[in-house]
């Protein structure tokens, strides 16, 4: 059956599996370098810890320690020359705080991007096709387009950023955004959400799928927001995560949630050195990781 919805399948061949990270080339990578001028490093992550955030269908992160101070108080567990270690464990949903969706997080149609099906994703094995070891890592040119700036206020909840709203926040950095970028988006909705106990993930300003297509036309490689799905949520009614399905599935971009973006704002930087890389987790939907922007 011929896909009739646009789409990147085997625009690197019929085996890819890396999508919309093939626009980071040589050329790219070497243009990104140029961007540094300060030489300041920023972390754009959230902090994690058992108090991060997450929706009710995932559970939070657990850290127990499995050598710590309190071992060497016991009578004769100290060894020669008084060496000492504590060493931990965590377990944690991959899908928490400051993380990146693979392309075998979301499909429909019981196909993934380029063809691949959905039964390929077993509970026992993960993902035979797109799982997040597949992701290369990414050093490119990073954008900021800042909504809360351009419109001088955070959005609001529920409220669609458009293409048009793409097109002005580019203009207004004065920025073109183009191939193998790493687009950056504030919504500010993580920064209302600081002193939230309880904050929601089912009302959030993002990109629509409009929006997506803006980037899909600019060969973009990654798209990053500071909400929880980079998408607006609630959904249009009658679809379930649409841009998740366009940009993953359609066209193989993968999503950075969580973005914790206070620093880079601070900074009044729009184009910077974006890098990030996922734990190549075999199988795995998805990883948490620590981007930076390099100034």
């Amino acid at each position: 059956m011929v896909e009739s919805k646009p789409n990147a399948w085997s625009r690197w061949g019929a085996d890819d599996e890396r999508g919309a990270l093939n626009f980071i080339g040589p050329d790219e990578v070497k243009r990104a370098s140029t961007l540094v001028q300060t030489g300041e490093v920023l972390r754009l992550a959230q902090l994690l810890s058992s108090k991060t955030p997450v929706p009710a269908h995932r559970c939070g992160l657990q850290h127990f320690m499995g050598r710590d101070g309190g071992d060497y108080a016991v009578a004769g567990s100290k060894r020669p020359g008084g060496f000492q270690f504590a060493e931990d464990t965590v377990v944690m949903p991959l899908h928490i705080g400051t993380h990146v969706d693979a392309l075998c997080h979301a499909w429909y149609d019981d196909k993934l991007y380029n063809g691949y099906l959905g039964d390929t994703i077993r509970s026992t094995t993960g993902a035979a096709r797109l799982g997040v070891e597949k992701m290369p890592p990414i050093f490119t040119r990073g954008v900021l387009l800042d909504f809360v700036r351009l419109k001088g206020r955070v959005l609001e909840p529920g409220e669609s950023i458009t293409a048009a709203d793409m097109q002005a926040a580019a203009l207004a950095a004065a920025l073109q955004v183009g191939r193998g970028d790493a687009v950056l988006l504030r919504t500010g909705w993580l920064e209302s959400q600081k002193n939230v106990k309880k904050p929601s993930f089912d009302v959030e300003p993002g990109i629509n799928v409009e929006a997506a297509m803006w980037l899909v036309e600019r060969d973009v490689a990654i798209v990053g927001a500071d909400n929880f799905a980079v998408e607006v949520l609630p959904f249009p009614e009658g679809k379930v995560f649409p841009v998740h399905q366009c940009l993953i599935r359609d066209f193989g971009m993968p999503l950075l949630e969580g973005l914790m973006l206070d620093p880079l704002v601070a900074t009044g930087r729009h184009e910077f050195l974006f890098v990030a890389s996922a734990l190549p987790i075999v199988g795995a939907t998805g990883s948490p990781l620590s981007p930076v922007a390099v100034l």
